[in-house]
């Protein structure tokens, strides 16, 4: 199994930088006990300034062949952690691959979105894309507490 997160534009030096590895390091170490990979983060940009469409393009292509596509989206399904952990824990028992797809400040291209094999919703409220991967990222750690059965995550 593999878990990749692939996200247009790049991260700077910063707190959001930091929060991203920090919570992606915990998952790699809390994942090895619950037989969940690391994550891999590719960061893809449209230097062209072509809008979601251009997006789609450069994200499609890092998007692994073959692996279940999640893309994070305002209208997806808001799953809690406990379920989230466990769709992840069936992904990883059917020996899948996933890949999270995060788009820019326009969100993801609607035809790359209606691909997704699940669209997930971090809420209602509209998050900067940056910040999606600070989030993404601590729900992927949460999930793997989850499965180990840690007291991270409380009911």
């Amino acid at each position: 199994m593999r878990i990749d997160i692939v996200a247009v534009g790049r991260l700077r030096k910063g707190p959001e930088a930091s929060m991203v590895m920090d919570y992606l390091d915990r998952f790699a170490r809390a994942g090895r006990s619950t037989g969940l990979p690391p994550a891999t983060l590719t960061e893809v940009e449209d230097r062209r300034g072509g809008g979601m469409a251009a997006e789609a393009e450069v994200l499609t292509r890092a998007i692994p062949q073959g692996s279940v596509l999640v893309a994070l989206d305002e209208r997806g399904d808001q799953p809690t952690s406990p379920q989230f952990a466990h769709r992840l824990a069936d992904w990883r028992d059917g020996a899948r691959d996933v890949c999270f797809v995060i788009g820019g400040a326009d969100g993801l291209d609607p035809p790359l979105r209606a691909r997704a094999d699940w669209q997930v919703s971090l809420g209602r409220m509209v998050w900067p894309h940056m910040l999606v991967r600070v989030m993404l990222a601590e729900q992927l750690y949460r999930a793997a507490t989850i499965l180990a059965g840690s007291p991270y995550h409380r009911e």
